[in-house]
């Protein structure tokens, strides 16, 4: 398996497999923080190719300073739904179409975890933005909470603070107020 900062340093030389390794090690996680951000799965599609176009052009300015490259993309695709929602005039809109995938071959299972999903999705609006931010890198993106804390220039207590806080408030609009934080 090939170390991280050996295909950063690959992909810096333009080495087409480190950069094809990158991408598809970090697409599908920065695609799910981008449409849990901005809730429309095509502009979503189009934004993460933008993010790692961003991310070959600047390559070379990328310094590792002990997080993963991922952080890094992180921070390009937090600039761009930053970027996306300044240009919209109102506020975004969740489709409730497919917007995340879900992995079940149970169709049952699969329907169920889409309305919960959704259910998710719609009660996240009512969130802060730093709360938003948190469950977005948390569970969309799966960062650990160290990485989340390095991503959004915050400690790690600040971050579990703000999870904590966030799912509080997730539980208490879905009227889950005894569920377990793994639930959601």
């Amino acid at each position: 398996m090939q170390n991280e900062e050996s295909l950063v340093q690959r992909a810096r030389d333009r080495d087409p497999y480190a950069l094809t390794r990158l991408y598809e090690d970090n697409f599908d996680k920065i695609y799910r923080y981008i449409v849990f951000k901005i809730g429309d799965r095509t502009e979503a599609e189009d934004m993460t190719q933008q993010v790692f176009l961003n991310a070959i052009q600047s390559i070379s300015s990328y310094t590792s300073k002990g997080m993963p490259f991922s952080s890094w993309l992180y921070r390009i695709a937090h600039n761009q739904v930053v970027d996306h929602l300044r240009k919209k005039s109102k506020r975004p809109t969740v489709s409730l179409d497919d917007t995340l995938p879900i992995k079940s071959d149970d169709p049952r299972h699969a329907v169920e975890q889409r309305i919960e999903l959704e259910e998710v999705i719609a009660a996240a609006v009512k969130l802060t933005p730093a709360q938003r931010e948190v469950i977005s890198l948390r569970f969309a993106g799966e960062l650990s909470v160290a990485e989340c804390a390095r991503t959004m220039g915050k400690t790690e207590g600040a971050i579990k603070a703000l999870q904590h806080s966030a799912i509080a408030a997730l539980r208490k609009v879905l009227g889950r107020e005894g569920s377990n934080e793994q639930e959601i």
